[in-house]
C-alpha cells in the first residue's frame, strides 16, 4: 500500500468521523460539510480520480449519485438536516453493493463473527443485506 492510499484511508475515516459528529451535534452544518469534503477527497486518493469518476457516473448509479451529490450541496448550502437524509439515501444506493462483502468480512472476524452468526442476528442481517442489494 503506497502513501497516497494510507492518506486516503485517513481522510475517509476522518470524514466519516466528522459526519458522525455533525449528526450528533444536531446536524451542525460546518462539521457535516467538512466530513463530506474529507470523505470525497479520501475516496479520490484511495482509488484515483479516474476510477472515482467512473464509479460515480455509471448509468445504473445515476439516482444514487444525484442524491449523494445533491445532499452534499444541500449541506454546503446550509440545509443540513434535509441534505444529510438525501445524502444518506444516495450513499445506500451507491455503496449498497458493498454491504454483503463487508458482512462476510465481519462474519470471519473472531469476536464479531461469533455474534453475527447467531441464528437471530444472522436472519436479520441476511434480510437487511438482501434488501440493500435490490435496485431502487
Amino acid at each position: 500500500m503506497d502513501d497516497y492510499k494510507k492518506i486516503g484511508i485517513g481522510l475517509t475515516g476522518a470524514g466519516l468521523l466528522f459526519m458522525l459528529l455533525g449528526v450528533l451535534m444536531f446536524f451542525d452544518k460546518g462539521l457535516l460539510a467538512m466530513g463530506n469534503i474529507l470523505f470525497l477527497s479520501g475516496v479520490v486518493m484511495i482509488i484515483g480520480a479516474k476510477k472515482t469518476f467512473k464509479f460515480f457516473f455509471q448509468k445504473r448509479k445515476a439516482k444514487g449519485t444525484a442524491c449523494f451529490l445533491g445532499g452534499i450541496l444541500l449541506v454546503l448550502y446550509g440545509w443540513a438536516m434535509i441534505g444529510i437524509f438525501v445524502e444518506g439515501f444516495g450513499f445506500l444506493n451507491l455503496f449498497g453493493d458493498f454491504f454483503p462483502i463487508a458482512l462476510g468480512f465481519l462474519r470471519n472476524m473472531p469476536i464479531i463473527g461469533s455474534i453475527l452468526t447467531l441464528p437471530v442476528i444472522r436472519s436479520f442481517t441476511d434480510r437487511f443485506v438482501t434488501k440493500a442489494r435490490l435496485p431502487v
